[in-house]
């Protein structure tokens, strides 16, 4: 089973996706919080694998909360964010503090857990393309940067930068075997070390992280 923990100040809302998660025989729902301060809390206490969160509430936000738990709960569960606007600047701040990807709120159920399946996983649901989008419209609006110093991106060799451009800029797997002439193993061999020398969570965060550290530019092809 999946474990859900349920965030959003709105009680209809919370509802309405309690009765759709509940209605999947994978996903639990282990409790639910109308704000960041008490999902913070509660991800502490009900070890949800997968934390749905609104991303706009009042008092702590879903970008707080979504801090708070990656600082206390380093090895703790995936946050999916839940957002009205793919573009929003509070979405490209909440993959930068951790979360592994966003959904929109008028997602049809099937893809909603689909989403939530994947995130479990491991996997960073976001396509890399929409985050280069979201990326590229905000870069530069945080000045808390990135904890990444060029010495550790020269931990990487140089075919494990390469790959990380590529992954940047939007590119799949298949797509950066095809580009470099590497198997579909190597390539996903190389993106597992990327993220392990990087302490990175997933995709997502690897493609925040490049742009930031300056490897691949807004605007760049």
């Amino acid at each position: 089973m999946i474990r859900v923990l349920l965030v959003d100040d709105q009680a209809l809302l919370r509802a309405g996706v309690r009765m759709i998660l509940e209605n999947a025989d994978d996903v639990d729902v282990v409790g639910e919080a109308e704000d960041g301060a008490r999902a913070a809390a509660m991800a502490a206490e009900t070890a949800p694998d997968v934390v749905l969160m609104d991303i706009r509430m009042p008092d702590v936000d879903g970008v707080e909360a979504t801090r708070r738990i990656r600082a206390e709960l380093p090895d703790g569960p995936r946050i999916l964010i839940l957002t009205t606007f793919d573009l929003d600047e509070y979405v490209y701040t909440a993959l930068r503090a951790g979360a592994s990807g966003f959904i929109l709120k008028d997602t049809l159920a099937p893809d909603l857990l689909s989403a939530i399946r994947a995130v479990a996983r491991g996997d960073a649901i976001v396509a890399p393309t929409v985050t280069r989008r979201l990326i590229e419209r905000h870069i530069g609006t945080n000045t808390d940067p990135l904890p990444l110093s060029e010495v550790e991106l020269r931990a990487l060799t140089e075919r494990e930068r390469e790959v990380l451009e590529l992954i940047a800029r939007g590119l799949s797997n298949a797509e950066i075997a095809a580009r470099l002439c590497l198997t579909g193993g190597t390539v996903k061999g190389h993106v597992s070390r990327i993220l392990s020398k990087l302490g990175l969570r997933d995709r997502v965060q690897a493609v925040v992280l490049a742009y930031e550290c300056g490897l691949v530019r807004a605007g760049s092809n």
